[in-house]
């Protein structure tokens, strides 16, 4: 008898995984409440209001990340027997190759684009993934691939299946995506589900001194530590490594990377660590540090005009990915903050704000993100938009200062995504540059 699919979610990662459903030779049905989705090829499609019988006739439904596992028809069909499973944990079904996986509120991306350069560098051909850009489902039958290197997010891991990776690592925690998650508890413990299904051999990796997710994670496989031993600790310039179980003891040099902000030498410590627990020897990752580059949008110097350097970190859309960035640059910032906010708490970079230039605050919610830093006595600018906020950097930098695009927001009042912002601004320096 066929095998039945429902594919919940016509994005990347849902017609990923309805070809890969396809490919197996399964009947799939695909369903999005969007009536303009595009169809998948050979498989069936209900578009708008969904039809509760369709999945409860499945023999497995397999839901993209945007959709919360507390969905009503994926509770109902979970009461009826089928199968639910996220993307990430249906592609992994279907792989066995050594696997790293990245996840945390900030640095996710980096951590993922380095260790993939990390890995490509030694020799490796790795598949880099997962929430960063390409579906995990599009690693299946790649025979040129030989690791997976994933980033996750919290929500992939609300139905993670049997994901099982030989490394994972959380980065950090700090307030984000609380709508989806309840609260910092509830936000905590979906990340810790990627050390859920840990066998003895395999590497858990966590911070040392965040409490909330060492009372959230489960402790399972060799647990080393970011900011301690067995694990990393970086110092300035140097990152030394521990770990035991791979009989490393060394220390890394990091003065010559390319990467802006100190918060990039963590993440570089951090990809270093995660690099030799893959088998990666410390000489390799020492060669490629130099050669190592920044992903865009993430603290991406786009150019110098007039003696003053742009850096477009659109990607920084929660006040704390501001804060980290604007904290480890050592030159005086003029810093752009708006968009979109998930609440409050711009306060909170009030006294890093006030050793700065200078601070513009712009879009839909500039004017709340510029009442609640004027009321800590900040004296902050205000404009419309985006491309004002430019024109305004513009004349209040001097020579020998930084530009430094760290919205602390979602871009969703201007723009398609925060890409699209980043896109914007490098568009609107370039020009300036020819």
């Amino acid at each position: 008898m066929t095998h039945r699919t429902v594919i919940m979610g016509l994005g990347r990662s849902g017609r990923a995984a309805a070809a890969l459903a396809m490919s197996r030779g399964d009947a799939v049905v695909c369903v999005d409440l969007n009536l303009q989705a595009e169809p998948v090829p050979g498989a069936q499609l209900e578009l708008g209001p969904h039809r509760r019988q369709t999945f409860l006739d499945a023999d497995e439904i397999v839901v993209s990340p945007g959709i919360p596992a507390r969905q009503c028809d994926i509770v109902a069909a979970q009461a009826h027997g089928v199968k639910v499973i996220g993307e990430l944990g249906f592609a992994a079904g279907f792989l066995d190759l050594p696997t790293v996986a990245i996840t945390g509120t900030n640095g996710k991306s980096t951590v993922t684009a380095l260790m993939g350069q990390i890995l490509r560098f030694a020799g490796h051909h790795p598949f880099v993934g997962g929430n960063l850009g390409s579906p995990l489902s599009l690693a299946v039958g790649n025979t040129d691939v030989d690791s997976l290197v994933i980033e996750v997010s919290s929500y992939q891991l609300e139905l993670p299946g049997g994901f099982a990776p030989d490394v994972s690592v959380i980065l950090n925690l700090t307030p984000d995506h609380l709508a989806r998650h309840g609260n910092m508890q509830g936000y905590a413990k979906a990340k810790a589900e990627i050390f859920a299904r840990a066998t003895v051999g395999q590497v858990t990796v966590l911070p040392v001194d965040t409490p909330l997710l060492e009372d959230a994670a489960p402790k399972r496989g060799i647990r080393l530590w970011l900011g301690g031993h067995p694990g990393v600790i970086r110092d300035g310039n140097t990152a030394h490594i521990v770990v035991p179980f791979k009989g490393v003891d060394k220390t890394i040099a990091l003065e010559r990377t390319r990467l802006a902000g100190e918060h990039n030498k963590d993440n570089l410590a951090t990809a270093a660590l995660l690099a030799v627990c893959m088998g990666v020897d410390v000489e390799s990752i020492q060669s490629s540090i130099a050669s190592l580059e920044a992903l865009a949008h993430r603290m991406e110097p786009v150019g110098a005009l007039a003696g003053v350097l742009w850096i477009n970190d659109s990607k920084a859309t929660n006040v704390d990915a501001s804060r980290v960035g604007i904290s480890g640059l050592d030159r005086p910032l003029v810093v752009l903050l708006g968009g979109k906010a998930k609440g409050p708490g711009f306060a909170m970079l009030s006294e890093t704000l006030a050793q700065q230039r200078a601070t513009v605050c712009f879009g839909g919610d500039g004017p709340q993100i510029a009442a609640e830093l004027r009321s800590t006595g900040l004296d902050v600018q205000l404009v419309a938009t985006m491309d004002d906020a430019l024109c305004a950097a513009q004349q209040l930098a001097q020579t020998g200062d930084a530009v430094l695009l760290s919205p602390g927001c979602a871009s969703f009042d201007e723009f398609e995504n925060f890409e699209h912002r980043g896109r914007v601004f490098r568009a609107w320096v370039e020009e300036r540059l020819s």
